[in-house]
């Protein structure tokens, strides 16, 4: 199987579906909200080795819409998760988790645990995601749900493209310039896939959208001092959606989990650093195959 096809969800939604059509390990992308497989250009290349299969989340990207338009929280999205896995006969997989397909991936292995053979979070938490929103530009916490929902809400006027590149581009650089524009495709050789992923959020009904954030919204922090497999979480110290000191917090409940902090990543660490997600990717699999349970924590290089 390779490219796109539609897998029917457990309540009947028809959802869009793609797969990178290799024979290597199989991989799921639980993506953030609304991306496309562009957003992790080394990954998912055939060659990576790695069989790469994601989907569009319910209502974008050609998914259709739940007849009950209430069918938007997390736990719909875990089912759609394992719907996804069974239509590509997929029975076990590393999952990879990025923003809110975080806290996906890990109520995803709670519920369904011997079918996860590790997770790489990507700056997202378990849970609890609004009140991690703006810390890394120091909001108080108890301010953080509240301005997130508000956030939310306004993406319905604001449009996509403010919002994404106001967020991803570290306050040093001017959003126009071309170190602006390199601060989110840091290598060269995937330029390419930050234009592929800007017109996938240009087409999104931000309407819609604004639910998707506010369901996504209500799913409480879970419990994640049982896993049982190896996790990685990175995170960027200038991810103003999820703060990287609340990531490191996750990874010390997690046993054996290792953490790597970007000093100039953003919330877009996949469409920054491409490689590094393959180069972690790779480590994940070499844990879990030498069922390696120690962790690490660091403040990551800047790859070259």
């Amino acid at each position: 199987m390779s490219g796109y096809w539609t897998v029917r969800a457990n309540d009947g939604t028809r959802l869009r579906a793609w797969d990178n059509g290799s024979d290597g390990v199989p991989v799921i992308i639980s993506n953030g909200l609304g991306s496309p497989p562009a957003a992790w250009p080394a990954v998912t290349e055939k060659s990576s080795g790695f069989r790469v299969v994601t989907w569009y989340h319910r209502g974008l990207g050609g998914s259709q819409r739940p007849l009950d338009a209430g069918a938007i929280q997390v736990e719909h999205h875990v089912a759609d998760l394992g719907s996804v896995m069974e239509s590509a006969g997929i029975e076990r997989a590393l999952i990879i988790g990025w923003s809110m397909g975080v806290n996906v991936a890990f109520e995803f292995a709670q519920t369904q645990p011997e079918r996860v053979a590790g997770i790489l979070a990507v700056g997202g938490i378990p849970g609890g995601s609004l009140t991690s929103m703006f810390g890394s530009v120091g909001m108080p916490r108890h301010l953080r749900e509240p301005v997130g929902r508000m956030s939310a809400q306004m993406l319905r006027i604001s449009g996509p493209w403010l919002s994404l590149l106001g967020a991803a581009i570290p306050r040093s650089h001017h959003p126009l310039s071309r170190t602006g524009i390199e601060a989110l495709a840091r290598e060269a050789g995937h330029a390419g896939a930050l234009a592929a992923v800007l017109r996938e959020f240009l087409a999104h009904d931000w309407d819609w959208y604004s639910r998707l954030v506010l369901a996504a919204g209500d799913h409480r922090p879970i419990d994640v001092s049982s896993v049982g497999f190896p996790v990685t979480l990175l995170a960027g110290r200038h991810d103003s959606i999820t703060s990287s000191d609340d990531i490191v917090a996750v990874a010390q409940t997690i046993p054996g989990a290792r953490v790597s902090v970007l000093p100039a990543g953003t919330h877009f660490l996949p469409l920054q650093y491409p490689g590094l997600m393959l180069e972690e990717l790779r480590r994940l699999t070499l844990r879990e195959v030498s069922g390696e349970t120690g962790g690490t924590q660091d403040d990551a290089a800047e790859p070259a």
